[in-house]
């Protein structure tokens, strides 16, 4: 997208703390030009990004300027200008632009998405990442959190990894790393609203939501395995155990509603951009897991209260979405406020891939793992901008 001369200066207030993390002039100088290369590019390639700044496009080393700050060759008097320090104020900078809202509550959406690289060969530590059409393609994976209120949205959150790299520990951990870091910063949010995770089905996982609740956080996620054990009530009342397909059995429908979605309905051709009917049904359901559970401590059993949301959209051919929640949804009021949860959620994740195609993330091209972390948080730093201009 073409830079706009009207952003300069909300440009330079943003951009302000992370100019802190540059220890000279020069330094701060290729910093800002960058970030604005970045966005007037949509790129990721270092030429490119050059060729979208005046500075940069008016000397002849201006790509490779870029390449020795990501790679740290050019900054020994900024060793903090990295990944980890950029999302950590990418992170505080969230926090206090959410704080701004007058909100009753704070929404937390996790993404865990691939950064492909099919064709690349010399890149550093590449992993076996799913590509679009289901296969296994050479790449790394990425952990990103936005949190979001009314009018309001920032970025908590975000990693690049890969299980081929020194110190890579596992997966899991890399989820548990982003629920605790996130929940540490928003701690002074979570004293005046409470705070929802809304995930989807690749966060099915007991360990996931005994974290969260641990933290006096709330769940919204999808699942992913219908086989998982739980107690359900049946319609006499009475408790029995059994499965997530079992306890569907004892739905009672709550709600109808209406969304706006792309999918193919009855004899249409092809998906359009359409009205969508949505029916709502739940029950409530008991989970019971081990405090400690792969924490490899002894913990202690405890059981949850949660419900079982099933969301239908007749007249499609989607399958239903299951989800599962610790908020009650007894109510009609109840099961549509968690529908536009996970509503929500699906419309940020489409934020995340129109910012990824704009931002051109899976284009980096650095011979250092270290370099592509971060050019792909310097990609952060410039969506975290449009997003506060509401350009997405």
């Amino acid at each position: 997208m073409d830079w706009e001369t009207h952003w300069e200066d909300p440009f330079s207030a943003y951009l302000r703390p992370f100019q802190t993390l540059a220890g000279d002039r020069r330094t701060r100088l290729t910093l800002q030009e960058t970030i604005k290369g970045i966005i007037a590019s949509g790129s990721l390639v270092c030429q490119r990004i050059a060729s979208h700044s005046p500075l940069f496009a008016s000397v002849h080393d201006g790509a490779q300027r870029i390449l020795r700050m990501a790679t740290h060759e050019s900054t020994k008097r900024s060793p903090n200008l990295d990944a980890a320090h950029l999302t950590d104020l990418l992170r505080s900078h969230a926090v206090a632009h959410l704080s701004q809202a007058p909100s009753d509550e704070l929404w937390v959406i996790a993404d865990g998405s691939e950064l492909r690289k099919p064709y690349a060969q010399a890149m550093p530590h590449m992993m076996s990442v799913r590509s679009l059409q289901g296969g296994m393609v050479n790449g790394y994976r990425t952990l990103n959190v936005i949190g979001i209120t009314p009018q309001h949205r920032g970025i908590l959150y975000h990693r690049l990894f890969s299980s081929k790299a020194p110190g890579f520990k596992s997966e899991p951990y890399e989820v548990q790393l982003a629920l605790t870091t996130v929940s540490q910063a928003i701690a002074p949010l979570k004293e005046r609203m409470p705070v929802s995770w809304i995930l989807d089905s690749g966060f099915d996982d007991i360990a996931v939501w005994r974290t969260i609740w641990e933290q006096h956080e709330h769940v919204v996620c999808r699942l992913q395995h219908p086989e998982r054990l739980v107690s359900f009530r049946t319609k006499h009342g009475t408790w029995e155990k059994g499965t997530i397909t079992a306890a569907r059995e004892h739905l009672s429908l709550l709600a109808r509603a209406e969304t706006m979605m792309v999918v193919q309905r009855g004899r249409q051709p092809r998906p359009k951009d359409q009205r969508v009917p949505v029916e709502i049904w739940a029950c409530p359901l008991r989970v019971e897991y081990d405090t400690d559970v792969r924490r490899g401590t002894n913990g202690e059993q405890v059981t949850k209260e949660v419900w079982l949301v099933e969301v239908r959209l007749p007249g499609t051919k989607l399958d239903p979405w299951l989800l599962i929640t610790d908020w009650a949804v007894e109510t009609e009021a109840d099961a549509v406020r968690v529908f536009r949860m996970y509503r929500q959620r699906w419309a940020v994740e489409d934020s995340f891939k129109v910012t990824k195609e704009c931002l051109g993330w899976e284009e980096v091209q650095v011979l250092d793992l270290e370099g592509v972390r971060t050019l792909v948080a310097l990609a952060w730093v410039a969506a975290g901008f449009l997003y506060e201009l509401g350009v997405t």
